[in-house]
This record gives structure tokens, sequence and C-alpha cells, in this order.
């Protein structure tokens, strides 16, 4: 199985590591490649930065059906160009927010987003009702740190961690959902905070949950010009 990796921004910034964190989510057999944009911004923290980037991510999308993916998983919370792209190719093609939330409903029934900066919040809402689950999104939180600052790992962590177990303790979450997915590498980390406060809450990361997804999507053969591919029952996820 061949999943492309498009991450919505021009630069290489984030490239290898979105790239990397891809592949430790995936099954062995699992191929995956990943490309940044020609066209776009340098990072996608509004619906004008959606507005933008949304032609070089089409421009990517035609590429990947001519190599013939699998899947494609279009790195952003925002889910830009999503919806558009599945009008141009005929593989499952998801963004960060879908997978994770729907992977988060099936864990809990309040679920909290953490994501990065104020300005994303209308982003994030409009897609919960775009989806039918703002009933079930409880509260949304922020860091303060923009997407191109989340290279500072220690304190991206305590700011989530410190967000998450708030969350928790107030009664806001019992899932709690990673909203950028420019956080990686971290979700174990979160989890360790939550259980050092005496917290066993499911953390969702929506790198792993879209990976995830798409793995399964072709697996079951959803697409039927598609070969399925049968999981031989000894491979384990290298995660």
């Amino acid at each position: 199985m061949h999943i492309r990796v498009i991450l919505p921004a021009i630069g290489d910034t984030f490239l290898q590591a979105a790239l990397d964190d891809a592949t430790s989510w995936a099954l062995p057999d699992t191929k995956i490649d990943a490309v940044p944009l020609l066209r776009g911004t340098a990072s996608i923290e509004s619906e004008y930065d959606e507005a933008l980037a949304a032609p070089g991510i089409l421009d990517r999308i035609a590429e990947a059906k001519a190599d013939g993916v699998d899947g494609v998983f279009i790195t952003c919370f925002g889910d830009p160009g999503v919806h558009a792209a599945r009008e141009v190719i005929d593989v499952p093609v998801v963004g960060g927010y879908e997978p994770a939330i729907f992977t988060a409903m099936a864990h809990g029934e309040r679920i909290a987003i953490i994501t990065v900066l104020p300005n994303v919040l209308p982003m994030l809402r409009s897609l919960a009702r775009r989806y039918g689950v703002e009933d079930r999104i409880s509260a949304i939180r922020v860091i303060d740190l923009p997407v191109l600052g989340l290279d500072d790992h220690e304190l991206m962590i305590e700011r989530l961690s410190e967000q998450a177990v708030d969350l928790v303790e107030s009664g806001e979450a019992d899932v709690v959902v990673l909203g950028c997915t420019g956080m990686l590498g971290v979700v174990d980390r979160i989890r360790e905070a939550l259980a050092a406060a005496g917290h066993r809450v499911p953390v969702v990361d929506p790198t792993g949950a879209a990976i995830s997804w798409l793995e399964s999507s072709v697996r079951l053969g959803l697409f039927p010009s598609r070969t399925t591919y049968m999981v031989p029952p000894d491979k384990a996820r290298n995660a």
C-alpha cells in the first residue's frame, strides 16, 4: 500500500519530521512518501491561508493520482483541500481533523481539542458544524504557539500538558485531541503528564488517526477500483 503525505505549505521545514512521524504510525508493509507545496503559504493558521494553499494542494493531488497512490494524507488539522481533493482522485483522502475527531468519539463523550492559536478557532468550529459533531466538542483550548514555533518541543509539551490536565480536572474532557498535525511525536508525553496527575484519559494524535484511517479504508476495499491489502496476522505496527 502506498500513502502520499502532502505537507500543505511551501518549503521543507516540517517535511522530514512529518514523513518520519507518519511512517512511525504505518504498518510495516505500507510505503509512505511526502511532498510539500510548490505554491501556497509557509503554514496554515487561518481560512485565508487555507484558501491560498488550496491550488497547490490540488496540484499535488493530481500528481498523486498520476502516481497511482492508494491514499492521501493532507497533513493539517484544518482539513485544507480535502473535500475538493475527493472530487479529483478515487482513493481515500483525509486531513487531520476528521479521523482524529471520529476516533475520539469512540473513546469518550466529551471531546476536547488543544490547538495552536486563537485565530484557528473559527476554522475548527466550522469543521465541527460541517461534520455534525458540535455537540460532542466540549472545549477547544490554545497553547499560544504558532505552527512554526512548535519546534520548541519542551515548551509545546509543557503547555499541552497543562491544558490537558486542566481540561480533565475541570470535567470538560473524557478524551483529548491534539489539534495540530505539527504537534509531532509528543502524544506519549501528554499521556504521561495526565497519568502523573492521576488520569487515564485517551489522547488522540491526528497523524496516527489519519494513517490508521487510510490503511483501514484501503484494506476494507472501500474503493472498488483499488487493490485490497490483507495484513498478515504476525505483522505489528512500527510505533
